[in-house]
């Protein structure tokens, strides 16, 4: 992409200072993450292929292995019921193939744009004879590469963390979950999804970490084995986690002059759809209080950044003032300039990784779930949803929330039918983003608002 904005000189300057930014905060975090394990997609380790998990034996089984704490049939899960086994074949539909050439691509199937998310596109060098490109989003592609962990894993003497040592990239801590999800779901330093990419007729990317966990077929079991081997999380954890890494990716795009800025615009995927990608003529702007800006004027993108403003309301509320306050400040100073920006995404980052070690330790418990749910409601119904991805992200969380409290107890059977209901309708109203209306959805949730126990 090229990075001139009106010739050498302000260029120069604009490098420099994203610089001086990168080496005073942005460079300090990445240096804080050193430890944190490496994605699938850079490993230095082999990968093998689907067809090394694929035994009888080991994870390949037809059924379940009754008693057994590991079912053994997860190689066919994924095969027959899980999405991800079909990322490569999407690669060849008539779609596909219209956006290749929109790119000016030859094709999508063998395009590293395409390949670095809808397959485990590692280097040749690390891949061995039985692997293949066509397994699409494998085993490896979320475990990384088995070159060392594939033997040591079913020795007598294994544990998840030899697994781990050995190579084995651990999906069972929601941080780490969040980063690997969301190094496609949204992008990172290795693959991005721009607005190009979109432009050219991807579809939009949206993402909530518990929800889509929840969705994808499992395959595996929470018992009182997995809880010991890997911990006990629930879904308001997750989710709060969740909300936390997608807005520290974004803000890390925002940062990252590679990919915060596409010539003399910004990138465009960082700011809300329909702040621009709406007819002229009706008229569906309404202010926000959150974001203090008026009409005509493309919004950063901010449904995460609403949704840890209801969880830290209730979390440490002195933290929510200081993260309100930054968020308002960073959507005034994308008016103000590339500083000012750089400056408040930065300060912004810096409260959101403390949310992150804060959501980490905490155990969200029965009154927290209720609280949560009455947040995110109250949230809607002062009219901070007015933006169809903030609604989106609110629906989902309702969703979350309710059924955690009925897997603790907070709220018996009937209450959960009732609930999920009302729910239906919010679901409705996030049908279709061209169709958004925040009235029907404000409508939606005061129909939930009326079940809250």
């Amino acid at each position: 992409m090229a990075k001139e904005i009106r010739g050498v000189t302000v260029r120069q300057s604009l490098v420099l200072r994203f610089a001086i930014a990168i080496i005073g905060g942005v460079l300090m975090s990445f240096g804080a993450l050193a430890a944190e394990p490496v994605l699938p997609l850079a490993d230095k380790e082999f990968h093998m292929g689907v067809a090394s998990c694929a035994g009888s034996t080991c994870h390949g089984a037809v059924q379940a292995w009754p008693g057994s704490p590991i079912l053994q049939n997860e190689f066919m899960t994924w095969q027959s019921k899980d999405k991800h086994a079909k990322a490569y074949d999407v690669l060849l539909s008539k779609r596909s193939k219209k956006i290749a050439a929109n790119l000016g691509l030859p094709d999508a199937h063998t395009a590293g744009i395409c390949l670095d998310c809808h397959a485990d596109n590692v280097p040749k060098n690390r891949r061995h004879r039985t692997f293949q490109m066509s397994d699409g989003v494998s085993c490896e592609a979320c475990h990384g590469g088995a070159g060392r962990w594939i033997g040591t894993h079913i020795a007598a003497m294994a544990s998840h963390e030899k697994n781990i040592a050995n190579g084995l990239y651990s999906t069972s801590k929601p941080v780490e979950r969040a980063r690997l999800c969301l190094s496609c779901h949204f992008g990172d330093q290795n693959r991005f999804v721009s607005h190009r990419i979109m432009g050219a007729g991807h579809p939009r990317m949206s993402f909530e970490l518990d929800t889509f966990t929840a969705l994808q077929p499992a395959h595996f079991k929470v018992d009182a084995d997995y809880r010991k081997r890997k911990g006990n999380w629930n879904g308001v954890q997750v989710w709060a986690i969740g909300q936390a890494m997608a807005l520290k990716t974004m803000l890390d795009a925002l940062l990252d002059p590679k990919l915060g800025r596409d010539g003399v615009f910004p990138e465009l995927v960082l700011f809300n759809c329909l702040s621009c990608h709406r007819s002229l003529n009706e008229q569906r702007w309404q202010p926000r209080t959150t974001v203090g800006l008026g009409p005509g004027i493309p919004r950063l993108q901010d449904a995460n950044l609403l949704m840890l403003q209801v969880i830290t309301k209730h979390i440490d509320p002195q933290l929510s003032k200081q993260l309100i306050q930054s968020g308002l400040a960073l959507h005034k100073a994308s008016r103000a300039g590339q500083d000012k920006l750089i400056k408040e995404a930065t300060d912004l980052r810096s409260i959101v990784e403390q949310l992150i070690k804060r959501f980490s330790s905490h155990k969200f418990g029965r009154a927290d779930m209720l609280a949560l749910l009455k947040g995110t409601v109250k949230y809607g119904l002062d009219n901070q949803y007015t933006d169809y991805s903030g609604a989106e992200q609110a629906t989902m969380a309702l969703s979350t929330i309710t059924a955690a409290m009925g897997n603790v107890g907070a709220l018996n059977k009937d209450q959960q039918a009732a609930l999920r209901k009302a729910l239906d309708a919010c679901y409705k109203a996030v049908e279709s983003d061209d169709n958004y209306s925040s009235k029907k959805f404000v409508a939606a949730l005061q129909g939930v608002s009326r079940l809250i126990p």
